[in-house]
């Protein structure tokens, strides 16, 4: 497949301004650098009612964005985890598509504000992740939405924490989960996957910035055989629905492919969405690249369905 023309165009424009990658990067530069996402996102989408609070998390409280869409509950909720590889990206930088998604799920969506590498190294993030997701269950009521209709999602290093999280709660005995959106997920720390060599210069993501952010996320690399890191060495088997989102020009291409064979494998129920012509962070790209809009729909549409709405 050939690369889709305003996704060339932005790389040409991004290579013309002369960016680095992240691997060139200190942390405050990436984290800047990541900002540049709000601007190719396109104008806020209106939602009823969007706030800031926190929840309690195992080393302190956890800030979270909430998004209520307009009617009477219990409304069904998806908890949403940013990308940017464990380090870069925040809730701010997610506020534009958790927008859209709580428009085209009809949910309600509570952003995840977790703790970042380096600061705070793996199992920081999940372990906040898994605790905000715990806490809308057993606070549903207070939330308005419905315990029996919790899905999580996220993007890149936002889907593996989803992924993770799902597997959490699996292992730990809850809360129920009624389905996963896992967006380009990160999903195998270890593994070698072609994608990684054939995307992994001149697609926005390289290998060099996989290895940098895995390199601050891991304080001991031969963590990564974990399945709290790698879910897809996981045991799969009993995890909820899932939406894998996967884009073609995508270093971690691949393995998300791997992932959503191995959760059908697992008798999980996989609805597998392939962008051939599309890059890595495209689903933050709603204001620059078209074929975006149709990705957040049929996203919207299987989580409908799994909502029953």
């Amino acid at each position: 497949m050939t690369l889709d023309a305003q996704a060339r165009a932005l790389l040409d424009a991004m290579a013309a301004q002369g960016m680095k990658g992240f691997d060139e990067m200190t942390v405050p530069e990436a984290r800047d650098a990541g900002l540049a996402f709000i601007g190719l996102q396109g104008e806020p989408e209106d939602v009823h009612e969007v706030y800031a609070r926190t929840v309690p998390g195992p080393a302190g409280e956890i800030p979270v964005r909430v998004y209520r869409p307009a009617g009477d509950g219990p409304h069904p909720v998806i908890v949403y985890f940013h990308g940017g590889g464990w380090v870069i990206g925040d809730i701010e930088v997610a506020d534009k598509p958790c927008r859209t998604l709580s428009n085209v799920a009809g949910a309600m969506v509570v952003s995840v504000g977790y703790r970042k590498a380096p600061e705070d190294r793996y199992p920081a993030a999940p372990e906040d992740c898994y605790a905000a997701t715990t806490w809308v269950a057993e606070n549903a009521a207070e939330l308005g939405v419905d315990a029996s209709r919790i899905a999580v999602a996220g993007d890149s290093a936002g889907g593996n924490l989803a992924a993770v999280v799902a597997l959490m709660a699996k292992d730990r005995g809850g809360p129920a989960l009624a389905y996963q959106l896992l967006v380009y997920p990160v999903v195998d720390a270890t593994g070698e996957y072609p994608s990684r060599v054939e995307n992994g210069e001149g697609y926005l993501l390289t290998k060099g910035a996989m290895d940098w952010f895995y390199g601050h996320y891991l304080e001991n690399p031969d963590r990564g055989e974990e399945p709290y890191v790698s879910p897809l060495r996981g045991e799969l088997a009993g995890l909820p629905p899932a939406t894998v989102i996967t884009a073609g020009f995508d270093p971690l291409r691949d393995e998300g492919n791997a992932y959503a064979t191995a959760l059908a494998d697992a008798g999980v129920a996989v609805e597998h969405v392939e962008n051939p012509t599309m890059i890595h962070g495209f689903f933050w790209m709603l204001g620059a690249i078209e074929h975006t809009r149709g990705v957040y729909d049929q996203a919207g549409t299987h989580l409908r369905a799994a909502f029953g709405t």
